[in-house]
């Protein structure tokens, strides 16, 4: 029963609500007790009175809805039934008597449950996989954030590549040179600077573009022009890709660095120092995954792959000599090339920048922090290796995968010239010494190594030093898991923390047999589960290894839907289901998270595993492994929502100096 009174609420002033003459109103069981009577109220004392006719309005529920919302109300009152578990324990023996267990037992080998993969993560080499050369492939060339456009293609996101690039100084090649006579030469501090000749033309500011200003809990965009996103200092956010696509600290930090910040350090390069075959493209693949995945535009450049492309892929040792002027001039020719293709996506909308080569001697690095200059931040990056078996299994594998030692006539004529190769290098190399760097040294192994920094601040730069900190190449491998099949899984209801259906508690056993013989050669594992029982109760059977309960691991948080079908929100709420089925992304809950939301609290446990040595299971939930499995398979963050996530499925990622490989086990269906 409830006891009320009706309020009349003046429409366009901030006067205070009126309260209805007469007694209280009982409403009971959907009805309203006794006549139902007008409601009437005095304004300006006793002089001048307003009536309302009152009518009572009740939607017909069927016995089986109502049944099913009751049942959930009261699960929702149920005790948990992991409450006395630590965050931190271990079984030493089977919490499960072994009277059903004929039917979890995984009797045939572990390869008979492997499934095809949807999207297995490419295997090619690490280089081919950077940016390709638009300065060498086509005339014409524009840059966007997640392709590379020539002039008269139709972009799929055409329809909005104006408006994000709006905002940025953006500069369109209307020819590129690729020979060697339609280059200038700049003499800079006594170094020759290769550039192209280039004609420029820049894309006006249009005021009538529209940028949406997202309300953050899931409701209709509400559209805005570009002048009027200015704020009183000028100071101007322009559209989407000039800030990175995140929420959180990201976000925060991002919009910290613009306001206070100077323009060039809105934009970083990543310079790689170093070596050949002591991890450069590596490091500077997983650090392009890292960022991507924390929602900033970040695209890795591989000189490599620039010099392959303009001079062949069969130069030799002698190529790289030091008194080689004709192969130097080249080199740097290429280096050039492929900067001012980075400055270039910056200009576009890019934010950070991986310049993936040798960059060995003090020229070359002066040659890039010149044309750097107004453009963007340059922080050095070096990698140095002392340990020469770490060094010859790498110099194996650049010869084995290399497109430049593809013709060679055997596996032996290909190291002789990678050992001269080495040579050249080593006699000119100069460690940096000079601007912001980092420096990685012998950190491969991930323990005993040493880091080091100079000249480093900011929030996005402080970032990749901690994530470089924790970083090596040890090989193990991490299985992804969903917890097993729930009631709300059943039932199709969102979130809750109901315990597992029959089929859930059978793959709970099964997984733990898995687990048994996939582990049974590793010293040690842990694994890492929720805090929602659903996952607790699918950890339970397995023994021998520690279980860590971590909240950053729960599933999205679904706010005021929780316990709903998608059904009753589409009826209950059709704003907030179209909303969500617009852009499942972004959309955040009312009183709930995103999926930006979601990435930005689950940087710790990317971090985490990354630093870990040893093989992880993660039995979480559906939005959360999506966003973990789209960090390892460098998988865009538009695709993050649809990303296909099965019950009772084990997703092994395997890491390694190899890059990420990736298998996947059905135990049923």
């Amino acid at each position: 029963t409830l006891d009320f009174k009706f309020l009349l609420k003046p429409k366009d002033a901030a006067d205070p609500c009126i309260i209805e003459e007469g007694p209280t109103r009982h409403l009971t069981g959907g009805m309203l007790e006794g006549d139902v009577r007008t409601a009437w109220f005095k304004l300006n004392g006793e002089h001048e009175a307003l009536e309302f006719r009152v009518f009572n309005k009740a939607d017909i529920v069927s016995p089986l809805d109502l049944a099913a919302s009751w049942r959930v109300f009261k699960e929702n009152f149920q005790p948990s039934k992991v409450r006395g578990i630590p965050d931190i324990s271990i079984n030493v023996a089977p919490a499960h008597g072994t009277e059903d267990g004929s039917s979890a037992s995984l009797e045939l080998d572990l390869e008979h449950y492997v499934v095809p993969t949807p999207t297995a993560p490419p295997s090619e080499y690490a280089a081919n996989l950077a940016a390709n050369p638009a300065s060498l492939i086509q005339t014409g060339a524009l840059w966007t954030n997640d392709v590379l456009l020539s002039e008269g293609i139709q972009s799929p996101s055409s329809a909005c590549a104006s408006a994000d690039f709006d905002d940025h100084n953006y500069h369109k090649k209307d020819n590129v040179a690729s020979s060697a006579d339609s280059l200038k030469k700049l003499q800079v501090s006594g170094i020759i600077e290769s550039k192209s000749v280039d004609t420029f033309t820049t894309l006006q500011n249009q005021d009538e573009q529209k940028l949406f200003i997202d309300r953050g809990v899931g409701g209709t965009k509400l559209g805005k022009s570009a002048s009027a996103c200015s704020l009183a200092s000028g100071f101007n956010f322009g559209t989407g890709k000039a800030m990175p696509e995140a929420a959180g600290a990201v976000a925060a930090a991002a919009v910290a660095d613009r306001l206070h910040g100077s323009k060039e350090d809105r934009k970083l390069a990543i310079v790689l120092v170093g070596l050949p075959a002591r991890g450069k493209t590596f490091t500077a693949v997983k650090l392009t995954r890292y960022l991507r995945w924390l929602g900033h535009e970040t695209r890795h450049f591989n000189v490599g792959k620039y010099r392959r492309l303009k001079h062949g892929s069969n130069q030799s040792a002698d190529f790289f000599r030091d008194d080689n002027p004709e192969g130097i001039e080249a080199r740097n020719e290429v280096a050039a090339l492929a900067m001012e293709d980075m400055i270039d996506w910056m200009h576009g909308g890019g934010q950070v920048g991986i310049f993936d080569a040798t960059n060995s001697t003090r020229k070359r690095r002066y040659m890039l922090m010149k044309m750097a200059e107004g453009n963007c931040k340059i922080i050095f990056l070096e990698t140095i290796c002392n340990d020469q078996n770490i060094i010859e299994r790498n110099v194996r594998l650049k010869i084995q995968q290399s497109p430049d030692y593809a013709d060679m006539p055997d596996y032996e004529a290909g190291l002789q010239d990678f050992k001269e190769r080495l040579e050249n290098y080593e006699k000119v190399y100069e460690p940096v010494q000079e601007g912001s760097y980092i420096k990685m040294i012998d950190m491969v192994k991930g323990q005993g190594g040493q880091l080091q920094v100079n000249n480093i601040s900011g929030y996005l730069p402080g970032r990749i030093v901690f994530f470089l900190v924790n970083s090596h190449l040890t090989p193990r491998p991490i299985l992804l898991t969903r917890h097993g099949e729930s009631l709300h899984n059943v039932r199709g209801r969102v979130g809750g923390d109901t315990v597992l259906s029959e089929n859930g508690e059978l793959y709970s056993k099964k997984l733990s047999n898995f687990i048994e013989k996939r582990l049974k050669s590793e010293k040690t594992a842990s694994i890492w589960t929720s805090t929602l029982q659903r996952t607790i109760l699918t950890a339970s059977p397995i023994v021998g290894f520690p279980k860590i309960q971590w909240r950053a691991l729960d599933e999205i948080n679904s706010g005021v839907c929780d316990g709903m079908t998608y059904e009753e929100i589409k009826k209950v709420m059709p704003e907030e289901y179209e909303s969500r089925k617009k852009d499942k992304l972004r959309y955040r809950y009312p009183r709930g998270e995103s999926y930006l939301d979601v990435i930005q609290r689950l940087e710790p446990v990317i971090i985490e595993l990354e630093r870990q040595q040893a093989p992880v299971v993660v039995i979480s939930h559906q939005a959360v492994l999506r966003a973990l499995y789209a960090y390892f398979a460098d998988r865009p963050l538009r695709e993050v929502p649809d990303i296909e996530m099965p019950l009772h499925t084990i997703i092994e990622i395997q890491m390694g100096v190899t890059g990420v490989e990736e298998k996947r086990y059905k135990l049923m269906d």
